[in-house]
């Protein structure tokens, strides 16, 4: 009987407190998280408890981490394991949340969302570069380029859906409700210019097709992805 059991997260920018949940529900039947894993979570059997998870986002210096998770630790909540600025915790039922109001769930956005920042405006600038070059260059580069630009716009859509995502979040807990919405739009709208303009429009040019099949794949491949890795673990035998 396998001792390690890998699931699938929902994205913890689209579905964090769902994500959060799962765990408690596998808890429950005595399989416990104990790091993250490619797209999701690994899981190791043990006693069946009944535990509560959260996550906090933040970028920890060497010598802040053990003041930071000791403050964790007296609020009894206990440290699961780390990646990069997103940190897992967990506690029993009835530990006092991590965050209480809206100031300290705000920070916690903040903090996500300026992560996301930081990586989907370089890979912006990166792939807008690269289309760029394909429109004004012919040839073996262009070849090249059409390459190197269409890998780039499969990890730039994500990164910049994942950022909106983000930034929806933070407008959400400030009660800026109606840029969350807008937000939450923005990459399905983007996903509809796109397939108007690949299938329907005519005249718009090779550059600006593969532009729009770069669109549609950076947010149908990371989909698929997700799907065929969730089957996966569905088939996978516990």
């Amino acid at each position: 009987m396998n001792q390690i059991k890998y699931i699938t997260s929902g994205g913890l920018a689209f579905s964090e407190n769902k994500d959060m949940e799962k765990l408690r529900r596998y808890s429950l039947k005595g399989r416990h998280v104990f790091d993250f894993s490619f797209m999701g979570y690994s899981l190791e059997r043990g006693k069946k408890s009944d535990y509560i998870y959260s996550i906090d986002y933040r970028w920890l210096k060497e010598d802040e981490k053990k003041e930071y998770f000791d403050f964790f630790s007296s609020a009894g909540w206990t440290h699961v394991n780390s990646e990069g600025n997103i940190h897992l915790f967990r506690a029993q039922p009835g530990t006092k949340p991590i965050y209480t109001d809206s100031d300290s769930t705000i920070e916690k956005y903040r903090s996500s969302s300026s992560m996301m920042k930081n990586l989907a405006i370089p890979s912006m600038l990166m792939t807008a570069l690269s289309w760029v070059g394909v429109m004004n260059s012919s040839g073996t580069l262009k070849s090249l380029l059409i390459v190197i630009a269409t890998i780039l716009s499969a990890i730039s859509v994500p990164a910049v859906w994942t950022a909106i995502t983000t930034y929806s979040n933070k407008w959400k807990a400030e009660g800026r409700r109606g840029l969350a919405n807008i937000g939450s739009i923005i990459p399905f709208l983007l996903l509809v210019i796109a397939v108007i303009i690949l299938f329907f429009v005519s005249g718009t040019g090779s550059a600006v097709n593969i532009i729009a099949a770069g669109v549609i794949g950076g947010i149908v491949l990371p989909t698929a992805i997700w799907i065929i890795v969730s089957l996966y673990h569905k088939l996978s035998r516990n």
